[in-house]
């Protein structure tokens, strides 16, 4: 995608209605429309970037429909960004796979694994704003597939981001944890239940207000309810 198409693309980003964004966006070939929505990942407005997240899962999934090898090749692409070989940090990587394996269940498959490897030792993200990234795909894929996360031992690695500085990060753990149901993580959730840190949180393609303590207190409802 050259500069002229990508100043089209983020306007239509901006627009609140991501299913018309979406038609927009379909006129666009594939591939590269998947490319240029990467690099809007990067972009520090908020609705840039999330709606990117949910368009980049759209498209992923039509394109893993007609061609899943090269559904394959972007996602290689996406776990290259992650790498510190790239010489990038993969800002919002975390979030558009959580948001594809959602939606594709052959990707969620293949890949989910590596999403949650960057809790894992080996490949740790360092920064906070990555582990919040992270977090909130790892919730994202909890929410939809919790089976598959539990089968890979995600809640395992899990536990160590409720000890986490950032209280950020640690609400959005709390929140997977809630997703995937996890008693044990009870006793650290209720420590939490009146933090009153701001969260500004995207879900169901929509921007909620919220704060950690809300977050805790609906995981434990979760958890509770079994």
């Amino acid at each position: 995608m050259n500069a002229r198409q990508m100043r089209k693309l983020l306007p239509i980003l901006l627009q609140d209605d991501l299913d018309s964004a979406l038609i927009k966006i379909r006129q666009f070939p594939l591939q590269p429309a998947i490319s240029g929505l990467t690099a809007c990942l990067f972009r520090t407005e908020e609705r840039i970037k999330w709606h990117a997240v949910s368009t980049i899962g759209s498209l992923m999934n039509e394109l893993a429909q007609i061609e899943m090898e090269g559904a394959r090749n972007m996602m290689r692409r996406f776990l290259w960004s992650m790498n510190e070989e790239s010489g990038g940090i993969g800002w919002g990587i975390p979030e558009a796979m959580a948001e594809i394996m959602v939606i594709n269940d052959n990707l969620a498959h293949e890949y989910g694994h590596l999403l949650i490897s960057y809790m894992r030792e080996e490949n740790y993200l360092e920064l906070p704003a990555m582990q919040r990234g992270l977090m909130w795909g790892i919730g994202r894929l909890s929410k939809a597939r919790p089976e598959l996360m539990l089968a890979k031992d995600a809640d395992g690695y899990l536990s160590i981001y409720l000890e986490s500085v950032d209280r950020l990060v640690v609400g959005l753990a709390a929140r997977a944890f809630g997703f995937l149901k996890v008693k044990d993580a009870l006793p650290h959730i209720k420590l939490l239940i009146d933090d009153p840190l701001p969260v500004r949180l995207y879900e169901d393609q929509r921007f909620i207000d919220t704060t950690v303590g809300r977050l805790a207190r609906a995981a434990i409802e979760e958890i509770e309810k079994g």
